[in-house]
């Protein structure tokens, strides 16, 4: 492969990186809304979707119903409310073709270094786009005044597996769900699943039912996980969408939904020995008499310390029940020739071994950025309003909810970037940067105490104990914050240096 610079330089107002479900709503929601800004969105890769076209294990779906997760602009129409990823991609490119944005989408253009200079308020990216057919790669560089930062929050190219002994002595396939190699055969294998997360979770009915099912399929997990049944079919979205048409009818389920998540994970939190009580009976009730729901459905934190793994129609708890599947809760002692010997000395015999174990936090694609020459550490930033990072001018980022569905937050932080950029223009502003006051309290981000959010720590922004350095994870907090007045005092507005030579 060859690498070549380009001495062209392409000039936008706004850039969006990623063309995922954040990024395909914020082209949206700016080509509307902003219609004099030029605009254009990077894809790194060779298509759109992000996570729902990244990773291709079995059973691949929303832990979120859609009539949230999808777009405020675009009804989900399909029965399903938890959908597959197909569907989510489906949807994803009906939004591109409705709103007319394939030419905005450059592919295979990975953004590998971003430097602002506020000499004329301006960021530089270096942007290394590769051709499809030859694998050459050109160096671009394109300049704008604005970047959305629609990347996710987790590295690609690379999931999160730790080193378990004597993995070389195992004889079968191990796979990591971020990278499930084409067309594999699991047909009646032994299938051993590390992990209970919500990939697991969701992994083990897929694996276990239907044609080319495994012979069994076991979930290995150290540490038990919260697991609630819920309705893949919404019959009161239907009924509503039925009576009040498809616009509305979704309007209403809309809200429906926000409310009543909010209220699940606000009580869980509150009530949290109830909740744990709720949970548990229902458990029993789902899977065999005699089940040992104490050992492998008993958790040792709270419900909502970390995020509740659901099971569509109970799906999870039908593969337990038809003998196919089976959890074994116990740590791992080494990987061995057949597969899995555990501390109690148990072997877990496996053909193949899934290593279900999360994801590495990273955020922008793991780029350097730079501010007038300083090379910017992200975990020394603390996000304002959940969405603008201290220190960094005409930066957003796109990181959604943790406790309910991720698309929500984007959506306000779209109309809040959209108020942000128009009130700029108004006044003849052309950069903004957020200046958190001294002694801000720094504390992690993510509310969550996962593995994956505890890990990741270090490479995130901070948050403050009040707002608007707080990162609400309420749809209610935030639609008051990023719907209210654009500009408080910890907003600096300015002018480029060249442009106020001549004021």
């Amino acid at each position: 492969m060859t690498t070549e610079a380009s001495s062209e330089v392409a000039e936008f107002d706004v850039v969006i990186i990623g063309a995922g479900i954040s990024g395909i709503g914020a082209a949206t929601y700016f080509s509307r809304e902003l219609p004099n800004k030029s605009l254009v969105v990077l894809e790194g890769r060779d298509n759109i979707g992000g996570t729902w076209d990244l990773f291709r294990y079995p059973g691949i779906r929303s832990d979120s119903d859609l009539h949230t997760f999808g777009y405020d602009f675009k009804p989900w129409r399909h029965e399903s409310a938890i959908a597959d990823a197909h569907l989510i991609r489906e949807y994803l490119q009906e939004t591109i073709d409705e709103n007319n944005l394939s030419h905005l989408v450059r592919f295979r253009h990975r953004v590998v270094r971003s430097d602002w200079s506020s000499a004329d308020s301006k960021w530089t990216l270096t942007v290394e786009a590769t051709d499809p057919v030859t694998g050459s790669t050109v160096t671009k560089t394109i300049r704008t005044g604005w970047v959305f930062a629609a990347t996710g929050y987790y590295r690609y190219d690379e999931g999160f597996a730790p080193e378990f002994p004597g993995r070389d002595d195992f004889e079968g396939m191990v796979v990591h769900p971020q990278h499930w190699p084409e067309n594999l055969d699991y047909s009646g294998k032994k299938v051993v699943i590390i992990g209970s997360g919500a990939t697991a979770i969701t992994m083990v009915p897929a694996m276990s039912t239907g044609a080319g099912a495994a012979q069994h399929v076991t979930m290995l997990q150290r540490t038990p996980t919260y697991v609630m049944s819920v309705p893949r079919v919404d019959g009161i979205a239907l009924a509503l969408t039925k009576l009040l048409g498809a616009e509305r009818g979704y309007a209403a389920t809309r809200a429906k939904n926000i409310w009543i998540e909010r209220a699940i994970v606000a009580g869980l939190r509150k009530y949290p020995k109830a909740g744990r009580r709720l949970i548990r009976r229902a458990n029993i009730k789902r899977l065999p008499k005699g089940f040992d729901v104490d050992k492998h459905f008993n958790p040792p934190y709270n419900p909502w310390d970390q995020r509740l793994c659901a099971a569509p129609d109970g799906d999870f708890f039908d593969a337990i029940c038809s003998g196919k599947a089976s959890v074994v809760t116990d740590s791992i002692a080494r990987f061995s020739k057949r597969g899995i010997v555990l501390k109690s000395g148990e072997e877990l015999e496996a053909d193949i071994i899934v290593t279900a174990t999360g994801l590495n936090v990273q955020l922008f694609g793991g780029m350097p950025i730079g501010v007038d020459g300083r090379e910017i550490d992200i975990a020394e930033c603390f996000a304002y309003r959940g969405m603008l990072l201290s220190g960094i001018p005409n930066w957003a980022l796109a990181i959604g909810y943790t406790t309910s569905s991720w698309t929500l937050k984007v959506s306000l932080m779209c109309r809040y970037f959209i108020d942000l950029v128009k009130h700029m223009d108004a006044h003849g502003y052309d950069r903004a940067v957020p200046v958190p006051p001294p002694g801000l309290d720094p504390r992690p981000v993510m509310d969550l105490q996962s593995g994956y959010a505890k890990r990741g720590a270090k490479f995130l922004p901070k948050q403050g104990p009040t707002a608007p350095w707080r990162m609400a994870m309420s749809y209610q907090e935030d639609a008051k914050a990023l719907r209210g007045p654009v500009a408080d005092e910890h907003l600096e507005f300015g002018v480029h240096e060249k442009a106020s030579a001549h004021v």
